[in-house]
């Protein structure tokens, strides 16, 4: 038996795939169907942009080309992580006040 290799994708395909599912108003499925890729990878790539302000993490020298694109991502995250709390404690208020 011989082992089975993972097929590798480039960032740039990634974000191409991800892109096109975005904008082409086509399901996950109909899209990798399209692509000819596993609905699943294709699922962890999107799932990767949302969590990343829209870029799809990639394997290899980390998940970002440069180290101010690193920052800028960790800033990101920190801003909408405190406007969640923010909306939490104004919900919150709101419910104490009435």
């Amino acid at each position: 038996m011989g082992s089975r290799r993972q097929k590798q994708y480039s960032g740039e395909y990634k974000q191409d795939a991800v892109n096109y599912v975005m904008t082409s108003g086509k399901t996950i499925e109909q899209a990798a169907q399209d692509l000819k890729i596993a609905k699943s990878t294709l699922s962890k790539w999107i799932r990767s942009a949302r969590e990343n302000e829209g870029m799809v993490a990639h394997r290899g020298s980390g998940n970002y080309s440069s180290d101010t694109e690193k920052e800028n991502a960790r800033l990101k995250k920190e801003l909408r992580d405190a406007k969640d709390a923010i909306e939490i404690l104004k919900k919150a208020m709101s419910i104490l006040n009435d």
